[in-house]
């Protein structure tokens, strides 16, 4: 339950941070950016690998690239489900679940054992 609830403030921050770095992507405050990391989560594990199974074929095609769409797509998802988050167009999606991936690998990292999801 603590690596739960630490797995989920990191990724609120980490939302946080994000939505600093990308034009486009606003998260209003602390307490929505805690119920878009809930959404992000649920949504990743409800909807993400349904998403992945279904595009198996073109994420095979562009040697796995195509999963970033799929990343930015979960991302938009999750942000529409928050009334204090937005996500305007797909480009800031796009971005969004790069910059939220890289971080969530250079925490983990950071963390040594402590695995984070990576979006």
């Amino acid at each position: 339950m603590i690596v739960w609830l630490a797995h989920l403030a990191i990724t609120a921050a980490l939302l946080m941070f994000v939505g600093s770095l990308v034009k486009g992507i606003e998260v209003k405050s602390s307490g929505s950016a805690l119920l878009a990391a809930l959404a992000l989560g649920l949504v990743n594990a409800v909807v993400r690998p349904l998403m992945i199974l279904l595009v198996l074929p073109l994420t095979v095609l562009t040697f796995g690239l195509f999963l970033w769409v799929v990343n930015a797509l979960m991302l938009r998802l999750a942000a529409s489900l928050v009334p204090g988050v937005q996500i305007e167009g797909f480009g800031a999606a796009m971005w969004g679940s790069l910059l939220l991936t890289v971080f969530n690998i250079a925490v983990a990292l950071l963390l040594g054992g402590m695995t984070l999801p990576l979006l």
